[in-house]
């Protein structure tokens, strides 16, 4: 077998490749074995039909393109590998020339990753948020808690703001109750706003045993997004007490003894979270500023597929689970189809780049995952999915998952190695210290997964 290879772009190229008939010998023969246990010929036992026969009786031709098309993926791997290609996607395949006895050519196009030139990164600079916890946010964290220990009584009286009332509803649409639009007993806060529009509203100044209509867009079920007439009644009002902030409320609601102790464990919870988010967005600024330094093209039909996928998954996935539509989410996010196209585009190709540049990144800087760096990155997966280490770890692998999980560490830590040579200052001037390389590892992994994990995924489908 002979071939060669044409550059047609910086990520494409075309495979012309010339196999002599010989090599074709393995596959005439498992093409002649094949049609052989597929066809009865009258006087011959089945398996048994001399190749004169099935050449004469089904046409030399058939064998042929059968032959060809087993032995076309083994020649295409050949000429890939012997051209040291690194090749996304299939192929589009051309028999250009296919003479019995004599030959086989044909070429092959296909994309490939394009050749990338890491430069210096070391001067990258960045600005991050300052961390900075106020005594009101240690209140506001404290009242959240004590919102939690609320108690509720119930009074007789008209419902107020912050009660919590129990409700009947019955949901109407063109004058039909819906059969998913019957609800009792439902508790509900007054001023959550974690049911409809407009049923604060309704509620307010009703007594037990009263009822009010309002007209409201259901959010969910068989007629989401539609205009209803709603009809609620208040079986109950209660009225939400909350406890003393002293002590005893620091031992109820926590292993502190003190008010004073539980609030300064509030503070230093806080600037943790503020810390992880602060390196969060170093993370990413610094990942902005690399993917301005290098050039990536990016293969049209790669970005095509990976801007079909993100599509597919928010409307067959994310919305869906929402009881949107696509049409739905464009008002209430208040962009065109042409502007949401757009963005999807950019945010795409963002994806794709920021793989091709980590990836760049994990072969220049020689870099490994071990198994521990897998497993903790596996249940770190499987706690965001909400299943269990053993389910995510079985999915995974039934998938045949692990090389992308793989490569999401080895894109975490590559981010990682830039961050640690960039320098990232707070918006006070100071220079921030990023602090445990295991969390900075794991916030890497996270803002490299953020651009470029869908991409890797549907590389991985069409690498398949």
């Amino acid at each position: 077998m002979k071939s060669a290879v044409e550059t047609l772009n910086p990520t494409r190229v075309r495979l012309t490749v010339e196999v002599p008939f010989e090599e074709l010998k393995d596959s005439l023969d498992a093409a002649y074995k094949k049609i052989n246990q597929q066809v009865t010929v009258k006087g011959f036992r089945k398996g048994k039909i001399p190749a004169r026969v099935i050449d004469q009786r089904f046409g030399r031709g058939a064998v042929l393109e059968e032959a060809v098309n087993d032995a076309l993926p083994k020649f295409y791997t050949e000429a890939v590998n012997e051209a040291e290609l690194n090749v996304l996607g299939q192929p589009e395949v051309d028999i250009t020339e296919l003479k019995d006895n004599e030959t086989l050519n044909f070429t092959a196009e296909v994309d490939v990753r394009p050749t990338i030139e890491i430069p210096d990164y070391s001067g990258i600079e960045v600005e991050v948020d300052a961390v900075e916890v106020s005594d009101e946010d240690v209140d506001k964290a404290v009242e959240e808690l004590r919102e939690r220990f609320a108690s509720t009584s119930p009074v007789e009286r008209a419902a107020e703001d912050g009660d919590v009332v129990t409700i009947d509803l019955q949901a109407k649409v063109d004058g039909e109750v819906l059969e998913d639009g019957v609800a009792s007993g439902v508790s509900y806060t007054i001023g959550s706003g974690e049911l409809l529009e407009g049923i604060d509203d309704a509620v307010k100044g009703l007594e037990a045993g009263a009822e009010a209509t309002f007209t409201s867009e259901l959010k969910g079920g068989s007629a989401a997004g539609k205009e209803s007439e709603v009809t609620v009644k208040v079986t109950q009002v209660a009225k939400r007490e909350l406890p003393e902030l002293d002590d005893d409320f620091a031992q109820l609601a926590s292993e502190f003894d003190t008010l004073d102790e539980l609030k300064a464990d509030s503070r230093k919870r806080l600037e943790n979270m503020k810390q992880y988010d602060q390196a969060t967005q170093a993370q990413e600024r610094v990942l902005e500023k690399l993917l301005e330094l290098v050039e990536v093209p990016v293969p049209e039909k790669l970005l095509a597929d990976e801007i079909q996928t993100r599509k597919h998954n928010l409307v067959n996935h994310q919305l869906g689970q929402m009881g949107l539509d696509l049409a739905k989410y464009l008002e209430i996010q208040g962009k065109t189809e042409e502007e949401f196209d757009a963005e999807t585009k950019e945010q795409a190709e963002k994806g794709i780049k920021t793989q091709f540049v980590l990836d760049e990144l994990v072969n220049k800087e020689k870099l490994n995952v071990n198994q521990e760096e897998l497993t903790e990155h596996l249940m770190r997966r499987a706690q965001s999915s909400g299943m269990s280490p053993d389910q995510f770890a079985q999915a995974v692998v039934e998938g045949g998952q692990v090389p992308m999980l793989v490569g999401e560490v080895a894109r975490g830590k590559a981010l990682a190695v830039v961050v640690e040579a960039a320098t990232v200052k707070d918006t006070k001037g100071e220079v921030v210290d990023l602090g445990d390389e295991d969390e900075a590892d794991e916030s890497a992994e996270a803002s490299a997964d953020a651009d470029a994990s869908a991409s890797a995924s549907g590389e991985e489908k069409n690498e398949a």
